[in-house]
């Protein structure tokens, strides 16, 4: 339900891409190029993707439940940090993005992306130092993956701004994605 307390009814559009997005991140989620203490993933660079382009609640979907099921199918032990780390930083990015009014100047969109996606960045680096200190009982471990998660967030927050933007996927989303 909305504000008013009416019924929020997705389009059969915005279900595929969300649907699409989830399936992307689940997929970047599932395999990661091996780091001192862990592994490195690309699905973030998905999630601020999905962020920028989609409303909040679409956006806690592909972030939050996306990472969350790849987590679940591959390696659990993290699935709720991922659950609710992911999905609080899809939220905010997309947040922010989507305060502007529709018709907004491109520079200003891509700027609110840009601080969107820098909060976003410094809630999955807080999020997953914090949450693997309590789930590993250790926050040793946590500060040995620590750049690796920084430099995880910066990919995912410069590759998704330029996808958006720069690859002019935001364009063709506005044009042909949104009804």
């Amino acid at each position: 339900m909305n504000e008013t307390g009416k019924m929020i009814h997705w389009s059969t559009r915005s279900l595929a891409l969300t649907a699409m997005f989830t399936a992307m991140n689940v997929a970047l989620s599932s395999f990661g190029i091996p780091v001192p203490g862990g592994h490195f993933y690309l699905n973030d660079i998905v999630i601020c993707l999905a962020a920028i382009l989609l409303d909040p609640a679409e956006a806690f979907i592909v972030g939050g439940v996306g990472a969350f099921l790849g987590d679940l199918l591959f390696y659990p032990a993290p699935m709720f940090v991922s659950l609710v780390t992911h999905g609080l930083q899809a939220l905010v990015i997309s947040f922010i993005v989507h305060s502007l009014p529709a018709d907004a100047a491109i520079s200003r969109r891509r700027a609110a992306a840009i601080v969107g996606v820098t909060i976003g960045a410094v809630i999955m680096v807080a999020g997953y130092t914090l949450g693997r200190a309590f789930i590993y009982s250790t926050p040793e471990y946590a500060v040995v993956k620590l750049p690796y998660q920084i430099l995880q967030a910066a990919a995912g927050a410069v590759l998704g701004v330029i996808l958006a933007y720069g690859a002019g996927i935001e364009k063709l989303y506005r044009k042909y994605a949104r009804v």
